[in-house]
């Protein structure tokens, strides 16, 4: 059977997040419902690179499946796109190898967080509009502490006991673009709800509520803290996944 890789873009605002759920709208339950229109055959899995939470966007999120049968490309990505809402597109379709896979194929993902430094008419589902000033030099401070390999058991809800928390983190990285702060997170792979949490951390160093150091202990206990500050979904982007 042919395998494929798709790329998609979406905006998550309306749903509950990428993988398919009962009783709820989800990325993943969409394009099955477009792929059973474009392919009129109920007989086909999607796989994709990494869940994204409900309201969280993705700029590129990677998915594979495989089909009964060889389509162009420009076809299957024309097909799909007929059947799928306004906010979820699929960008491209490339034929891949039958060992290619989605997820376990990947080397490392990349994050964005945007934050707004003010009020805004236009982005409330894509920004995090922090109203206290925001002490950059502080957050990178911070960012920088955070960088490495490290257990991050406390930025997570994923149970350390059924999987590893240990993370390498490669990139974090605070930007400017008035109005906006960037935050660009890369890694090998991401624990549930880890981007958010750091974001969240991150934020309250700026804010002056945490000092750089104490930003680095939440690596060396089980804190409460990055739970309590876990950022908005609205702001968090899966900007590409390197293979």
């Amino acid at each position: 059977m042919p395998r494929y890789k798709l790329v998609l873009e979406y905006a998550g605002t309306r749903y509950s997040g990428w993988q398919i759920q009962k009783n709820a709208r989800t990325i993943q339950g969409e394009l099955h419902k477009a792929l059973g229109e474009a392919l009129r055959d109920p007989q086909f899995e999607t796989y994709g690179s990494g869940r994204t939470d409900a309201g969280v966007h993705a700029l590129a999120q990677v998915v594979h499946l495989d089909l009964p049968s060889a389509l162009p490309t420009n076809t299957l990505v024309a097909r799909i796109n007929d059947g799928l809402p306004h906010d979820i597109n699929v960008i491209s379709a490339e034929r891949m190898p039958p060992r290619f896979h989605a997820r376990h194929s990947a080397v490392a993902r990349h994050y964005l967080y945007q934050i707004s430094t003010r009020r805004s008419a236009f982005h409330k589902p894509y920004i995090w509009w922090v109203k206290d000033p925001l002490d950059l030099a502080r957050m990178r401070e911070a960012a920088a502490r955070l960088t490495g390999f490290a257990d991050f058991r406390a930025f997570t809800d994923d149970d350390p006991e059924e999987k590893s928390t240990q993370v390498l983190l490669t990139r974090l990285e605070i930007t400017e673009a008035d109005p906006l702060i960037l935050v660009h997170v890369s890694g090998s792979h991401f624990l549930w709800k880890m981007v958010r949490r750091l974001v969240g951390i991150l934020v309250a160093c700026g804010k002056g509520e945490l000092t750089p150091q104490q930003v680095e202990r939440l690596l060396a206990e089980d804190s409460p803290l990055p739970a309590q500050l876990t950022a908005p979904a609205a702001g968090l982007f899966l900007e590409r996944v390197d293979y």
